[in-house]
């Protein structure tokens, strides 16, 4: 079965960091491009970082906003994608969920949002 769980949410004052993870299983993370969304209260799930499979060379793609502040990444060996984000703002709280689809090796299909494999979301809250 095909699975994405996330982790590492929680509550962290402006300018201050966190990790989310991504635990993959049923696939292996290297072989499928991986995204990650957010879904603030009120509004609709935007697309925020995507890092690409091993045959387009794990290329990072980030959203305007975040670019400099958040990093993606992989470790194949625990099958897990990370989502770095320093230099939190209070307009980065949302759900934070990881994504992806058998049909994408690179981030152009991800970032359209419409995909096959959901994590359940995980919860970042950036107090001023």
């Amino acid at each position: 079965q095909v699975q994405l769980v996330e982790s590492g949410g929680g509550l962290v004052q402006t300018g201050g960091s966190l990790r989310l993870s991504c635990a993959a299983s049923g696939f292996t993370v290297d072989d499928f491009a991986i995204g990650w969304f957010r879904q603030a209260p009120g509004k609709e799930r935007d697309w925020v970082a995507c890092i690409g499979s091993k045959s387009v060379h794990h290329s990072p793609y980030y959203r305007d906003s975040v670019k400099g502040r958040f990093t993606i990444s992989r470790d194949n060996a625990d099958n897990k994608v990370f989502l770095e984000m320093d230099n939190l703002k209070p307009g980065d709280t949302a759900v934070y969920y990881c994504a992806t689809d058998v049909y994408y090796t690179d981030c152009a299909g991800i970032i359209t949002g419409i995909l096959d494999v959901w994590g359940q979301g995980t919860l970042v809250t950036v107090s001023s």
